[in-house]
């Protein structure tokens, strides 16, 4: 059974919806959010009522910075984020509200794999796995919680990347190419980062997921054309930072 996985939507209902479409014909059968769900785009409200259907139906989902953020924004913006979780908590309703400060910042999916938005190492501090050190911690981490796990699964840096250890304990990155299977075997432990599906930052503006399917043991990341072109004008329209707007315009 093929499982999607979707991290840093952000608010774009436009490219949740070219994913979730995407992943379908291609054979996903389940769906696991990895966190921030809102912030920076302009759809909080609709992309919520599609998570929480989502969930409703058996998704997994964890909590990301920025529904953190949504649920409780400070008072004064010292910097664009918090601006815009200003802006999107009045626009979230009581439910959707609560849905988002009830979701775990961690949670298992199967026996072997854990979802965790940001780092394993420390959840709630949002550590960037940006790096191998960053990995490493976060993968030693996932093995102290519970030796049964040998997939993490994360978001957060808005890229695309993958992990192992070697028969030595040696850390390797893989650049995954984009709709190619990649050979994940239980035999070692991997972290995989599924990408931006809502704000890539590559320099490409094509959204971003991975398909993981365990009984053949890979894991496929995509890229998805989405009309970044509306999600861009909408954020406009709404009144949020233009440089929202021209993120999802350049891809970066």
């Amino acid at each position: 059974m093929k499982i999607a996985l979707l991290s840093d939507i952000h608010a774009n209902l436009q490219a949740l919806e070219a994913c979730l479409e995407h992943a379908r014909a291609h054979g996903a059968r389940q769906f696991a959010l990895l966190g921030d769900l809102v912030g920076y785009g302009a759809d909080p409200g609709p992309v919520l009522d599609r998570v929480m259907q989502l969930v409703a139906e058996g998704t997994p989902c964890v909590r990301g910075n920025h529904d953190a953020a949504a649920v409780a924004p400070p008072a004064v913006a010292e910097n664009l984020g918090e601006q815009s979780a200003q802006w999107t908590h009045p626009r979230l309703n009581a439910r959707q509200l609560a849905f988002l400060a009830g979701l775990p910042l961690a949670a298992r999916m199967g026996m072997d794999a854990l979802l965790v938005h940001a780092s394993a190492d420390g959840p709630e501090r949002w550590h960037y796995v940006a790096d191998g050190n960053a990995a490493e911690r976060s993968m030693a981490a996932a093995t102290q919680m519970d030796p049964a796990i040998r997939y993490v699964f994360s978001g957060h840096v808005h890229e695309q990347a993958l992990y192992f250890l070697t028969p030595t304990a040696k850390l390797m990155r893989f650049s995954p190419q984009p709709g190619v299977p990649v050979p994940v075997p239980p035999h070692r432990q991997w972290l995989a980062i599924v990408g931006s599906c809502g704000q890539p930052r590559d320099g490409d503006t094509r959204a971003m997921y991975a398909l993981f399917d365990p009984d053949a043991a890979t894991i496929t990341f995509q890229r998805v054309p989405y009309d970044h072109m509306a999600a861009a004008a909408a954020v406009r329209a709404g009144g949020l930072p233009a440089f929202f707007a021209d993120r999802l315009e350049k891809g970066r």
